[in-house]
């Protein structure tokens, strides 16, 4: 994929990826392959990797960098993988940057410094820093509820001026208003919530990225298809149906990803990294009979 094609495929379906771990907390190679292949035969056009559902901040950099290699290795070129390297530090933010352009990642994305609030001008360095570190396109990732950091239109503008790597951001504020403001600064602009998808392509958005997709992906790339062929009506019914997906996430997100994601391949996904969120017996039978009803394709396991 040449960088010029590159830089045309950041748009479309992104599922935030999820990271099976085997019982020992390790990230399960098996079944992050066959997650990510059912993901590129149903037609995504790439991934947003260890992210917020991919629980990087849970991970050990080592397992970071073996979601990296795996991914770039099972993606083969076919579609676009976009690895966060988002940390505390911008040291370890530019390790993990420098290691995702070895194993031959398209592209990065990360959080600003969180925990310590930066300043402004903290969070323009660190971005140069990290974008120069790995020399790829760079996607900020604007979750102000995880990291206390509301990546602002003037502080974004300020990082597209002086980050020459920066290709776009995944928008995950409240602030559902900035979308358009960001894409009119001619950045690829994802949305952060599936919910929205419909809504932002119209006022700008190049795309989503969020968790749920990944369960089903057919279902919101049937309202990007129908967008992209003008038939606003098809795909409002699209929007539609992808919300009775969503409405399985309403407690326990980790784990109810793992587990449904599970059922659709076929394999065992694991837990959370952290044993905090769990699902019941009974809660498990409760997911697994609301799957069914929702008559999805079956999937065969590879």
């Amino acid at each position: 994929m040449t960088r010029e094609n590159l830089m045309s495929q950041f748009r479309g379906l992104f599922p935030a990826a999820i990271t099976p771990l085997t019982a020992d907390g390790k990230v399960y190679e098996k079944g992050l392959r066959q997650y990510l292949e059912f993901n590129i035969q149903a037609g995504v056009h790439g991934f947003w990797l260890a992210g917020g559902t991919g629980e990087s901040v849970l991970l050990d950099d080592e397992d970071n960098r073996r979601v990296a290699g795996i991914a770039a290795d099972q993606n083969g070129g076919r579609i676009v993988n976009i690895m966060h390297v988002g940390a505390a530090t911008t040291a370890r933010a530019c390790a993990l940057a420098e290691h995702a352009a070895d194993v031959g990642c398209e592209s990065i994305c990360a959080v600003p410094p969180f925990f310590y609030t930066p300043s402004d001008d903290q969070v323009v360095e660190h971005y140069k820093a990290v974008g120069a570190a790995a020399g790829l396109p760079l996607f900020l990732y604007n979750l102000p509820a995880a990291t206390n950091v509301d990546l602002t239109p003037a502080v974004v503008q300020r990082l597209r001026d002086e980050v020459p790597q920066l290709q776009g951001l995944k928008h995950s504020s409240p602030n559902f208003g900035n979308a358009r403001v960001f894409a009119e600064m001619g950045l690829d602009c994802f949305i952060g919530s599936a919910t929205l998808m419909l809504p932002a392509l119209t006022v700008g958005c190049c795309g989503l990225v969020d968790g749920p997709p990944a369960f089903a992906p057919e279902l919101w790339l049937n309202v990007w298809q129908a967008y992209q062929a003008g038939d606003l009506r098809s795909a409002e019914a699209a929007q539609r149906r992808a919300l009775d997906v969503y409405g399985l996430f309403t407690s326990d997100y980790l784990a109810t990803m793992k587990y449904i994601v599970g059922l659709r391949i076929g394999l065992d996904l694991g837990g959370p990294k952290e044993t905090r969120n769990t699902l019941t017996d009974e809660a498990k039978a409760e997911l697994r009979s609301r799957v069914e009803a929702l008559n999805l394709e079956a999937v065969t396991p590879a």
